[in-house]
């Protein structure tokens, strides 16, 4: 992080225009200061500031940023241009953007800060497109005015762009985004007749005749257009890069996601590698109240980000610290599951983000908004302002990863993971159209359930994308249900040149614009596994009647039914009807084990103890050591390395304290030589056995 000043940045979401009251300023700046905060982000909103066209009202924020000077605190700026003006919206009403029912996005007072200029349901773009020159003109302005003003001054770091970065699945409809889909297809094919051919759509006379796609379906021009909006809207974001560096060429330009790539890359456009290859330090919110209180759940979060960020440095970049009261992603559930945050929490939920790799914290509210349906939710510090238990144990934390003891434990990074988790976004653009009208999560049950298969067997798995399997030597496919050819082919020669792939049902099944193949498994991936299609059967709704024995023990499958016949693999395991389910083989220098149903769909439903054998087997067929053998698998365990030396983060979720024993791969017991954290307490690591406290973590260095 060469344009970060401090060891370790750390601080909160900050000002929100409606919130905090301008008489609180001061004192919170005083106060963040003494407890070791050294970074806010505000939201600089368009909506807010461009008051009237070309009238700029700075003086709210100009205050921000000289009380983080005169506090010593650093502020991101997160520009938010998709917060629209009111009179731009009814300036540029021909540019609102447009459901497929022809229904405008409208500009609605916001639910994270009661402003206006905001659009529903998840807008992350707006509710006016950038597609439309004048807009886009205006928002140029605007990001001009805004960098000219504070490019140079002692209390910036840099700027956010797109919060979130994501749009609604539901857009956009109007003319200039249609006018800029026929564009980037004229680009890809060139002339009508070739377009003809890829979407079998014979009767279009002219460009102005395409239309994009109203329904959400298995077909070529379904998937264009979810690659185009990607294109688009990230575009849009790369102009946003562009404006600003043109004024400041030197600012730190970061960016921040849901880590949710996983389960809406395709409808929503969650794509964390293309947004991390846009700027210089990635982040991502995740905030336990709506996503769910589990272990697995933070660490894949962090896991996600890391490898999206491609070694760059990446932070959490929106935190919880504090309750969610009525919203709908807290209804029905227990209390403990992150609906009130205890100072307990904020701890283990702040380490296991360290411990999967980030080296920034950022807390989503520094106090609590006062008005608008998320009052009261999210802050670590009280609705006045003052301190609290929960704000004291971020200060803790704070602190703690700013001391100069610890600089050469978080200037170590995780190790590589011992196995991969293969992302091909065709896979999940095509589960993601094929499977709307039957409302399946098939994809993201089966990536989430091999996630947690490996996760609860102590194995750390790394997310893969399809462009960086060379680094990689072992790969687990959970949904390979659609490969282009020239995926279908990179993948090939990785296993022919030494890799150990590990795949579940359907391989390729779906080819280049979704067609399957008359051979499967599809786009010469049969010789690649040593096997024919026997039998297909696609009923996922009833895929947890698929039961398959392997190595003596009856486990449950999900998802989709492929059988097999043998030609050059060796059968291993037959469904429970006696078709043969799961084949190995060997491919050039490389090994394959094909399962002929999803296993990982199984285990994110019931996380059997025969599922968990399964994906243990599974590891055990890469022939790869495992870093770590904890005994306890209530305690997750990371392995670091950097130049000061090895160090081990062990985390426990619980609400119990946890003990075990640990060794290396080699079944050698692993000593401490110096603990980081905590400094007191009775935890250790001594002569293999450990000693964890509830909702806390041990982190040492490795004894040579």
């Amino acid at each position: 992080m060469t344009k970060i000043p401090m060891q370790t940045p750390f601080g909160a979401v900050y000002f929100r225009k409606s919130n905090p009251p301008r008489e609180d300023w001061e004192r919170d700046y005083g106060v963040a200061a003494e407890d070791g905060l050294n970074v806010f982000r505000h939201w600089f909103m368009w909506s807010a500031i461009e008051r009237r066209p070309g009238f700029y009202d700075w003086e709210e924020y100009d205050r921000q940023m000289d009380l983080a000077a005169e506090n010593g605190i650093k502020t991101i700026i997160a520009e938010l241009t998709h917060t629209v003006p009111d009179w731009a919206w009814r300036k540029f009403a021909h540019a609102r953007q447009m459901r497929a029912d022809g229904s405008e996005l409208p500009a609605i007072m916001g639910v994270s800060a009661a402003t206006g200029g905001f659009a529903p349901n998840g807008g992350g773009a707006g509710s006016l497109t950038m597609n439309c020159p004048e807009v886009k003109e205006a928002a140029g302005a605007f990001l001009t005015a805004l960098s000219e003003r504070y490019k140079g001054h002692p209390g910036l770091l840099g700027y956010d762009v797109w919060n979130e970065c994501n749009y609604a699945p539901s857009v956009d409809y109007n003319p200039h985004t249609k006018a800029a889909f026929r564009v980037w297809l004229q680009e890809k094919y060139g002339d009508l007749d070739t377009l003809a051919k890829a979407w079998y759509r014979y009767s279009y006379a002219e460009w102005d005749d395409i239309e994009p796609p109203r329904q959400i379906a298995p077909y070529p021009e379904c998937l264009d257009w979810l690659d185009f909006k990607r294109e688009n809207y990230y575009g849009q974001m790369q102009f946003r890069i562009d404006t600003i560096r043109a004024v400041d060429s030197d600012c730190l330009i970061a960016a921040h996601g849901v880590a949710g790539a996983i389960p809406d890359m395709a409808a929503r456009g969650s794509d964390d590698w293309l947004a991390a290859s846009k700027v210089e330090v990635y982040g991502y919110t995740f905030v336990h109240a709506r996503k769910g209180n589990q272990s697995w759940r933070s660490f894949y979060a962090a896991d996600l980000n890391r490898a999206a960020a491609r070694g760059k440095p990446f932070w959490h970049a929106e935190r919880q610290g504090g309750p969610l009261w009525m919203q709908p992603q807290v209804v029905g559930r227990d209390k403990e599951d992150g609906r009130v945050a205890e100072p307990e929490d904020i701890r283990v939920w702040s380490l296991t983000s360290f411990a999967g790799g980030a080296r920034g914290m950022l807390n989503l509210r520094y106090r609590p908004l006062l008005d608008g349906p998320l009052f009261g939710a999210f802050g670590s510090y009280g609705m006045d302002g003052s301190r609290t238990p929960r704000s004291d144990m971020a200060s803790t934390i704070a602190k703690w990863t700013n001391a100069p003891e610890q600089k050469p434990l978080l200037a170590a990074k995780p190790v590589q993971g011992e196995i991969g988790i293969l992302v091909a976004p065709e896979a999940q653009a095509w589960d993601y159209l094929l499977s709307r009208e039957g409302n399946y999560e098939t994809y993201r049950e089966a990536m989430w359930g091999a996630y947690r298969g490996f996760f609860d067997n102590g194995i750390q798995v790394d997310w893969v994308h399809i462009e960086d399997i060379d680094a990689y030597d072992a790969l687990y496919f959970p949904y390979p249900i659609m490969l282009t050819s020239g995926n279908a082919e990179k993948l090939a020669d990785w296993v022919k040149a030494g890799g150990t792939l590990v795949s579940e049902a359907c391989p390729g099944y779906f080819g280049d614009r979704g067609k399957v193949g008359t051979v499967q498994p599809n786009n010469g991936l049969d010789a690649v596994f040593g096997v024919r299609e026997d039998e297909v059967e696609f009923m996922p709704d009833i895929g947890d009647r698929i039961r398959f024995s392997l190595d003596g023990v009856s486990t449950t499958g999900g998802g989709f039914l492929q059988s097999y016949e043998v030609t050059t693999g060796r059968e291993l395991a037959r469904f429970a009807d006696g078709r043969i389910a799961i084949v190995e083989n060997t491919f050039g220098k490389g090994r394959t084990l094909l399962v002929g149903t999803h296993p990982s769909v199984g285990y994110y439903r019931d996380q059997s103890e025969a599922g968990k054998r399964y994906f243990a087997r599974c590891f055990a067929f890469t022939g790869k050591t495992p870093h770590t053998v904890s005994s306890n698998p209530a305690v997750q365990v990371r392995l670091h390395e950097g130049e000061g030396g090895r160090y081990l983060w062990l985390v426990n979720s619980t609400r119990q304290i946890q003990t075990g024993t640990l060794t290396d791969g080699k079944s050698s017991a692993l000593n401490a030589s110096e603990t980081f954290w905590p400094r007191e307490g009775g935890a250790r690591l001594i002569n293999g056995s450990f000693s964890v406290p509830a909702r806390d973590a041990l982190i040492v260095r490795l004894a040579p």
